[in-house]
């Protein structure tokens, strides 16, 4: 056999076993976060002891959205103990605007480095007024928080934003608006899915805009809609659901996303969340 060819078989070989060795590699090798709101009731009756069932299952970043009538500096304690952080801190639109002051300084407290709202107080469909509204809030709200506070503030979509609007949706024009220095997003991709949307396509779309992330799936056989809302318990382990998780998951290996939560809503989490952190450390690629 002439050299040329014994170097090609070799190159073959080598190639093959490089695609062997990728494929054997995790989709997900990072531990996930926690968005508090999960562990919702637990976290409401005996923070401590829910912080420590979560330390068990190795959970080391949260997302907090409420404070369980603690301040933030006892929260913080709490964390600290047990080598826990928040990277994430939610609040309600309005507080966002009218409380901005507050809610940079509790965040601050807690270690956060984002401060996310989950919900545009609206009536019926979301509309252009609406979105153009918002855009101006979000605007000054970001710019507040990160002049004097060194905060990025993200908004988590809900579904209702994917109303159509010229060749996109209004999710789109959010986006495109916004003053990228000051407003990035939070990519529930449950919440992209129902509207009739694409996650793995909006990270692809805008790979820069998005830093945070909530893994959660969708009951096979449901649904979705413009409303922003279905039962909790709709919310199933992922891997079991209709939205395909990896497919998600590589496109944010390509975008700006620093921290992945597992959310689940449903009154089943306490076995659906096991069950997610298994399946997220299955996947390969």
């Amino acid at each position: 056999m002439k050299i040329r060819n014994l170097l090609l078989l070799a190159s073959a070989f080598f190639l093959s076993g490089q695609l062997f060795a990728q494929k054997g590699k995790p989709l997900f090798p990072q531990m996930p976060g926690m968005v508090s709101y999960t562990y919702r009731a637990s976290l409401a009756k005996d923070a401590a002891a829910t912080l420590d069932t979560l330390q068990k299952l190795g959970i080391k970043d949260m997302e907090f959205s409420n404070l369980f009538g603690k301040t933030a500096a006892e929260l913080r304690k709490l964390l600290d103990e047990r080598g826990m952080k928040c990277s994430s801190f939610g609040v309600s639109y309005e507080d966002a605007l009218n409380k901005t002051q507050q809610v940079g300084e509790n965040a601050k407290t807690l270690g956060a480095k984002f401060v996310r709202v989950a919900w545009i107080p609206h009536k019926g469909p979301f509309t252009l007024e609406m979105a153009d509204k918002t855009i101006a809030d979000f605007n000054t709200i970001g710019k507040k928080l990160k002049d004097e506070f060194g905060l990025t503030f993200c908004y988590h979509n809900h579904g209702y934003e994917f109303e159509k609007h010229e060749n996109g949706t209004l999710m789109d024009y959010i986006i495109q608006k916004t003053d990228p220095q000051y407003v990035s997003f939070e990519l529930d991709v449950l919440w992209a899915f129902f509207p009739g949307g694409d996650p793995a396509a909006l990270l692809l779309k805008y790979p820069k805009r998005f830093k945070l992330m909530h893994m959660k799936d969708l009951r096979k056989g449901v649904e979705g809609n413009l409303s922003g809302g279905t039962p909790v318990t709709n919310d199933v382990a992922l891997g079991t659901g209709q939205l395909d998780i990896p497919g998600i998951l590589k496109a944010a290996k390509k975008s700006a996303i620093e921290h992945y939560y597992i959310e689940d809503e449903s009154p089943s989490y306490a076995t659906q969340v096991p069950q997610t952190m298994a399946y997220l450390k299955s996947l390969r690629y």
